[in-house]
């Protein structure tokens, strides 16, 4: 365990309950915004700086574009930190942002250094020598490291293919390529998601499946031959070696963000398995072993006019609030984010619950035949701009006193066009969700609206929600 020095602060916060009583309220967000090559002419994906302080006079506006020099549609998917509460003790260490790109297979560093409200591109880290030096393609999960390093998980090999993942190592300060995290000959086939647990030396991993299936929209073909996945693997944190891999079978199908309680101390995670539309709680056993045991399922709808009889929820995102307390998740198909008390970990307790959209709404050529769940199906959701709600929760980022809870509706672009061909065409939003923090419950803030189908240049997808200062999502404490 680090000792913490109070004379020598880097960036973030010392504690999770300092970073959730006195962090201060979010005023900007770094979001993804895309723009599918067959709809772009000539238009470049970019980073979208947005304001959300309800003093500002630009409130919910974009105030910064920052374009990016390639084309691909999926330029811009995850973003992490060179630097975080993981490097509290180095005052050396100052926050910058970087960017895993799915499609193009580079790292964008961008500096917020010189001014939060307009980044600049810092640097690229390029796809070639990401090949060269690792095998590795797919960058998707970044996170810092104690060490002053940065650490981004692969999702396959440098071809697309299944069979090899792994984790890149940058240097924190010039963010030149060291090294593949991962040693010895023994890796998973899949990779996606992942989080570090230094005091009980674990580290845990995740598995979508083969970029060569996901990249070109999903088939339930893809998942019956094998290339996608349903594993999660445990590694060694010091030695940088799996240790362990856990087959959660067919309840656990595509097994995605993976977050151990926040408390340092804590052998307990959650990972939520998108297919399955399950939550699996993580745990560690009295003899050192890890295991398993599912402990949230979200019934799937059998329904007429959609793709398949049977329509799962789709649990795209997960997070936990930094006091450990409430678990949240996103049902990127049928349209809803759930609240549960997780103070008895074994026993999640649903508290709060909202539709936003997704693909059964009254107004939709979808036909309901057996709900286990609803009665009725959910009215669309008009914003307040008059406009319909298009496409279902995805993306969710929560404000560190856990108060509001912000969400972005554009999944991955080939899935979009597959599933939601109506937001594609009209731009994704982000929305903010009122949380009641003492008994659970969720309510819609009509107050706010980003409505990325207003952009100057016409409309676009908007994907992952970043603070300049830290979230839910990005810190790991040691």
């Amino acid at each position: 365990m680090k000792q913490r020095f109070s004379c020598c602060t880097g960036p973030g916060y010392p504690s999770l309950l300092e970073a959730m009583r006195k962090g201060p309220r979010e005023k900007l967000f770094m979001c993804h915004a895309l723009v599918l090559l067959r709809i772009r002419q000539n238009r470049a994906n970019y980073l979208a700086t947005v304001d959300v302080d309800p003093q500002s006079p630009t409130f919910c506006q974009v105030i910064s574009r920052l374009y990016m020099p390639y084309t691909s549609d999926e330029m811009l998917h995850h973003t992490g930190w060179n630097a975080c509460s993981s490097c509290y003790d180095d005052q050396q260490d100052t926050r910058q942002n970087d960017n895993a790109c799915l499609d193009g297979d580079r790292v964008y560093v961008v500096d917020m250094g010189v001014d939060p409200r307009e980044p600049r591109l810092y640097k690229v880290v390029e796809a070639l020598d990401i090949r060269k030096k690792t095998g590795l393609g797919s960058p998707h999960t970044s996170h810092c490291l104690g060490s002053g390093q940065v650490m981004i998980s692969c999702i396959g090999d440098c071809d697309g293919n299944g069979g090899k993942s792994g984790f890149i190592l940058l240097d924190g300060h010039d963010f030149e390529i060291l090294n593949n995290w991962e040693r010895g000959e023994a890796v998973p086939e899949f990779g996606y998601d992942f989080w570090y647990q230094p005091r009980h030396n674990i580290m845990v991993s995740s598995s979508w499946g083969a970029p060569r299936a996901w990249k070109k929209g999903f088939s339930l073909d893809d998942v019956k031959i094998g290339l996608y996945g349903r594993t999660l693997t445990f590694w060694d944190w010091t030695k940088h070696t799996i240790k362990q891999s856990i087959d959660l079978g067919p309840d656990g199908l595509i097994p995605l963000e993976v977050r151990f309680l926040h408390d340092p101390d804590s052998s307990q995670a959650f990972v939520g398995c998108a297919l399955s539309s399950t939550v699996f709680r993580i745990f560690k056993k009295q003899d050192g072993s890890w295991d398993t045991e599912k402990v949230i399922s979200v019934p799937s709808k059998s329904v007429e006019g959609w793709a398949l009889p049977d329509m799962p929820g789709l649990i795209t995102d997960i997070l936990i609030s930094l006091d450990d307390r409430f678990l949240y998740f996103s049902n990127w198909l049928h349209g809803d984010i759930r609240q549960y008390d997780i103070t008895d970990t074994r026993n999640p307790r649903l508290v709060g619950q909202i539709w936003l959209g997704g693909s059964f709404c009254r107004d939709s050529q979808v036909k309901v035949i057996d709900d286990k769940e609803r009665k009725d199906q959910p009215k669309p959701i008009i914003l307040n701009n008059g406009k319909r709600l298009e496409g279902g929760p995805q993306m969710i980022q929560l404000s560190l006193d856990g108060k509001r809870l912000y969400v972005t509706n554009s999944l991955y672009s080939a899935w979009d066009v597959q599933f939601y061909p109506d937001m594609v065409k009209n731009g994704s939003v982000m929305l903010q969700i009122d949380v009641d923090t003492e008994k659970g419950g969720l309510s819609l803030n009509k107050n706010f609206l980003v409505d990325f189908g207003d952009e100057p240049q016409g409309p676009v997808l908007a994907h992952e929600i970043r603070y300049p200062g830290g979230d839910c999502t990005s810190d790991i404490w040691l």
